[in-house]
Protein backbone atom coordinates (compact mmCIF):
# COMPACT_ATOMS: atom_id res chain seq x y z
CA UNK A 1 0.00 0.00 0.00
CA UNK A 2 2.92 2.70 1.12
CA UNK A 3 3.84 2.07 -2.70
CA UNK A 4 1.15 2.95 -4.23
CA UNK A 5 1.10 6.76 -2.40
CA UNK A 6 4.57 6.73 -2.52
CA UNK A 7 4.27 7.12 -6.63
CA UNK A 8 2.86 10.32 -6.56
CA UNK A 9 5.58 11.63 -4.42
CA UNK A 10 8.25 10.54 -6.70
CA UNK A 11 6.27 12.15 -9.62
CA UNK A 12 6.23 15.29 -7.57
CA UNK A 13 9.63 15.55 -6.88
CA UNK A 14 10.78 14.48 -10.42
CA UNK A 15 8.33 17.66 -11.73
CA UNK A 16 9.87 19.90 -9.29
CA UNK A 17 13.44 19.05 -10.22
CA UNK A 18 13.29 18.37 -13.68
CA UNK A 19 11.64 21.49 -14.73
CA UNK A 20 14.29 24.19 -13.51
CA UNK A 21 17.17 21.59 -14.95
CA UNK A 22 15.37 20.84 -18.24
CA UNK A 23 14.35 24.15 -18.94
CA UNK A 24 18.03 25.85 -18.72
CA UNK A 25 18.29 23.23 -22.08
CA UNK A 26 20.50 20.62 -19.87
CA UNK A 27 20.32 17.08 -19.89
CA UNK A 28 21.27 16.45 -15.99
CA UNK A 29 24.11 13.96 -16.94
CA UNK A 30 22.82 10.62 -15.31
CA UNK A 31 19.56 12.27 -15.09
CA UNK A 32 18.75 11.95 -18.61
CA UNK A 33 16.07 14.67 -18.35
CA UNK A 34 14.16 14.79 -21.56
CA UNK A 35 11.24 16.74 -23.07
CA UNK A 36 7.69 14.97 -23.13
CA UNK A 37 4.45 15.95 -24.45
CA UNK A 38 1.67 14.99 -23.20
CA UNK A 39 -1.11 15.79 -25.56
CA UNK A 40 -0.48 20.21 -25.93
CA UNK A 41 0.88 19.83 -22.90
CA UNK A 42 4.85 20.16 -22.44
CA UNK A 43 7.01 19.03 -19.15
CA UNK A 44 10.20 17.80 -18.42
CA UNK A 45 10.88 14.01 -17.45
CA UNK A 46 13.68 11.83 -15.80
CA UNK A 47 12.57 8.13 -15.31
CA UNK A 48 15.93 7.63 -12.79
CA UNK A 49 14.85 10.57 -11.06
CA UNK A 50 11.24 8.96 -11.20
CA UNK A 51 12.36 5.21 -9.56
CA UNK A 52 14.63 7.45 -6.94
CA UNK A 53 12.02 9.51 -5.84
CA UNK A 54 9.73 6.94 -5.54
CA UNK A 55 12.11 4.65 -3.77
CA UNK A 56 12.79 7.14 -1.14
CA UNK A 57 9.41 8.33 -0.40
CA UNK A 58 8.51 4.63 0.06
CA UNK A 59 11.25 3.81 2.37
CA UNK A 60 10.59 6.81 4.47
CA UNK A 61 7.02 5.56 4.60
CA UNK A 62 8.07 1.88 5.44
CA UNK A 63 10.22 3.09 8.13
CA UNK A 64 7.50 5.10 9.52
CA UNK A 65 5.05 2.17 10.06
Amino acid sequence: MELFKALPLGAILTLVIALPIGSQGSKGGQLSIFRAELYQYDFYWSWPLFLGGTALAWGIMMLQR
